[in-house]
């Protein structure tokens, strides 16, 4: 037994032994590691900017700031605004106490005096959507002269340099789905040499330029445009003005409308309405708005774009969330560049899908943007049934 534990002993003491002399070794090889870490630097600036997520240096010093152009759309409120807060709030970042929100009504002067207030309240970074995409340039620069990197959400600014990152969708193709759409229905329809209307979003939009752009370049040469309009504020109220206007001059007679989004859509609806008009023509819309889902299960309504707002809004609370880390946002995100009249803007550019009827439950419902509740209600229980959206 003696001899049993005497070999025990020593065994342990070996053990014990060569246990530090790995830690030595470790010790000692440490500054190897230390020597070659420039290189990395040099080679992957990136990551090594990234690094600091794991420690406290990542953690946002500053409040962010989402400045959101109008309620009229319904997007806004309903999904941008809550999908931005609940990836901040995801990323560990103090919604309750350090963001700050404002909506401007569509009144530009107003968006210039939130922001400047946003960045007196302590903002480190803008997420601006703009009224007015020109006027937003003097946002941009002020932002700029400050230091603080603005992430141009949905809408391009124009005419600034002080742009750190685009995201929206490609809204040249979103023009492009609603006018190839309209065109669809109305071969479809037999209707040879159709004439339309054309009900565009608002002049100050840069996005309703883009949208215009696309539609006329799928339109020109193969219909009649018989009236087009701009519509100031993406006023619903406006476009019914628009639309009444148009069927009067062309004693009802509309073989389609491309409106630019579900808002004006349903004014021009309105005004078909009330013009006695019971069997629509194709109507265009954009955004996936539950109305204008019910009008498309109901026929007045031919078809809407959808653009998943959730990715849009998370990809830019992840960008505002780096940026006020100081962490460089994920190269990766980026994909492409979008030149507004000053620079090239680093972008992040998503699809939009054309739905009508047939693919509203494989898309807008699949993706949790809608649930089949919001639509399918009492009012619209039959249509959805015959649609099979269950």
């Amino acid at each position: 037994m003696k001899k049993n534990l005497l070999v025990i002993v020593s065994f342990l003491l070996v053990a014990m032994f060569a246990l530090t002399a790995c830690g030595t070794a470790a010790t000692t090889a440490a500054p190897v590691a230390t020597t070659a870490a420039p290189m990395a630097t040099t080679a992957a600036p990136m990551a090594t900017t990234a690094a600091p997520a794991a420690t406290t240096a990542a953690v946002p010093t500053g409040k962010i700031a989402i400045l959101l152009p109008e309620t009229k759309t319904a997007r806004y409120e309903a999904s941008d605004l809550p999908d931005f807060k609940a990836k901040l709030t995801a990323l560990g970042f103090d919604v309750a106490n350090n963001l700050i929100y404002s909506n401007a009504n569509q009144v530009a002067a107003d968006q210039q005096s939130q922001a400047e207030a946003a960045i007196t309240n302590g903002a480190k970074v803008l997420v601006l959507d703009p009224v007015d995409s020109a006027a937003a340039a003097a946002i941009a620069d002020m932002a700029k002269s400050k230091g603080v990197p603005v992430i141009s959400y949905d809408r391009l600014i124009t005419g600034s340099d002080g742009v750190s990152y685009y995201i929206s969708f490609d809204n040249e193709q979103v023009g492009k789905l609603q006018g190839q759409s309209l065109l669809d229905a109305l071969t479809k329809a037999g209707i040879t040499n159709p004439s339309i209307v054309m009900i565009n979003g608002s002049p100050t939009d840069n996005n309703a330029t883009l949208f215009k752009k696309g539609a006329h370049e799928i339109l020109d040469g193969k219909v009649t445009i018989a009236k087009e309009y701009d519509t100031p504020d993406w006023s619903p109220d406006q476009a019914q003005t628009e639309m009444t206007q148009a069927l009067t001059a062309l004693n009802n007679k509309v073989d389609g409308v491309l409106a630019a989004n579900d808002g004006t859509a349903g004014g021009a609806i309105a005004a078909m309405v009330g013009a006695g008009i019971t069997t629509f023509p194709p109507v265009t819309g954009q955004d996936a708005e539950v109305a204008g889902i019910q009008r498309i299960l109901a026929g007045q309504q031919y078809m809407t774009v959808y653009k998943a707002i959730k990715p849009e809004a998370e990809a830019a609370a992840t960008l505002a969330f780096d940026l006020d880390a100081g962490i460089t946002p994920d190269a990766s995100l980026v994909n492409g560049t979008v030149n507004n009249g000053s620079m090239d803007v680093p972008s992040i550019l998503l699809v939009p899908i054309a739905v009508t009827k047939d693919n509203i439950e494989s898309t807008i419902i699949a993706d949790g943007f809608h649930t089949v509740a919001e639509i399918c209600t009492a009012d619209f229980a039959a249509d959805c049934t015959a649609a099979g959206v269950k």
